[in-house]
């Protein structure tokens, strides 16, 4: 069988069914693949969680109404660090801070796949895996699958970390060690509390209330010196690790209702994100250090770009997407990059966590970036720096 489309999407998880809405929108006619055969498949190896800078996205999808219905928790994460907890809140007589939200994988994924599948012009095909790539004068002009041929202007590899379409690309990648393992549980029940992540320097940890009553808590300790324990007795590392906290989430008052889940390697992987005929989106371009919180909403923000960026049609644009791309996560990623060396804090992020635990301007200018709503340019700005220098000397001086 061959089918010929403007554009083919392989992978129909976050990206790839916000990709094709967004391309179906601008007029295109969409073949969005999915190698699962359920409306229902959702990834499980997630931190669960949305920033704020990625809510505009869903509400042009159309589906944040669906989310809070479903039980999608807004939130304001806090943040444990050696210097106390920076506990953002907003500015007397201000606006409110922005909020980003928790929703499960289960909820999130089925509800993006049913608004593609509703989105005219999107034509949602379960069961199908891209197999190889087409390819005429160096441009890539579909795909194959197990059973059929589909030609498009446009091909979109939003299929992960372990991209097909990427590996055949031959698009360049850049992969890096990440030096701590990683692995969360869900937990029924636990009492009511905020987003919560912890930066032990340089164990960290996270726990954030999902939907359904359901609480993820992680941990992501140094490789080297807790992954023999996690081998030896994972569960019982896991539950140690996360008792050890300080202001622990109280686990054990609540009931554990899945598996430990986790990896002992998830390293971090970057790709060009485009060649003639080809994008990449979601973290088929760029997979970072889950401990940030940010896979979710850069496969929503990169989806977006790569729309905006086709305006002339599918296939056009492409430079302009990667420039887009380039320019909002390369400053991010390369720090969380440096960060999962498992290095300690530099200089910097010492003087800004420091300011933000302990001074309300700091700690909202720290939620602005923690929430990736500006950039690692303007975190570390000098209004920023000197403005924390003066929160830590009045802080020494005990004023």
């Amino acid at each position: 069988m061959s089918d010929e489309y403007d554009v083919v999407v392989a992978g129909a998880s976050t990206a790839g069914c916000a990709a094709a809405m967004l391309l179906a929108a601008r007029g295109a006619r969409v073949a969005l693949l999915e190698k699962r055969t359920t409306m229902d498949a959702h990834k499980v190896l997630c931190t669960h969680t949305l920033q704020p800078g990625a809510l505009p996205v869903l509400k042009t999808l159309g589906v944040l109404p669906e989310l809070e219905a479903a039980g999608a928790r807004q939130h304001v994460t806090e943040l444990w660090t050696p210097w106390g907890w920076i506990r953002p809140r907003p500015e007397p007589g201000g606006p409110p801070l922005p909020q980003g939200i928790n929703v499960r994988r289960s909820t999130l994924d089925p509800v993006l796949r049913r608004a593609a599948a509703e989105t005219p012009g999107v034509d949602l095909m379960l069961g199908e895996q891209v197999s190889g790539l087409l390819e005429e004068d160096g441009r890539i002009t579909g795909v194959r699958t197990g059973g059929r041929t589909i030609t498009a202007r446009l091909t979109v590899g939003a299929d992960g970390r372990g991209s097909t379409v990427a590996a055949h690309s031959g698009l360049p990648a850049r992969v890096s060690a990440n030096n701590r393992l990683g692995f969360f549980a869900r937990y029924r029940g636990l009492p009511p509390a905020p987003s919560r992540v912890w930066f032990l320097d340089p164990d960290t940890a996270f726990a954030f209330p999902n939907d359904g009553d359901i609480t993820v808590v992680a941990c992501s300790p140094a490789k080297e010196k807790h992954s023999a324990d996690f081998r030896r007795n994972m569960e019982g590392s896991y539950e140690r690790f996360i008792r050890a906290l300080p202001d622990a989430p109280p686990i054990d008052e609540g009931e554990r209702v899945s598996k430990v889940i986790g990896t002992f390697d998830l390293p971090n992987v970057y790709r060009k994100p485009h060649r003639p005929g080809l994008a990449l989106v979601g973290d088929a371009a760029l997979a970072t250090d889950p401990v940030w919180g940010v896979g979710i909403g850069w496969a929503l923000q990169s989806a977006q770009w790569l729309a905006e960026a086709s305006v002339r049609g599918p296939g056009e644009g492409l430079e302009e997407y990667g420039r887009a791309h380039r320019s909002a996560l390369d400053g991010h990623h390369k720090l969380m990059e440096d960060y999962a060396s498992v290095r300690p804090f530099n200089p910097f992020e010492k003087l800004l966590l420091s300011a933000a635990a302990r001074d309300a301007a700091a700690a909202r200018h720290h939620q602005r970036f923690a929430g990736r709503l500006i950039d690692v340019k303007e975190f570390v700005s000098p209004p920023a720096l000197l403005r924390a220098m003066r929160v830590n000397a009045l802080h020494r001086l005990g004023r």
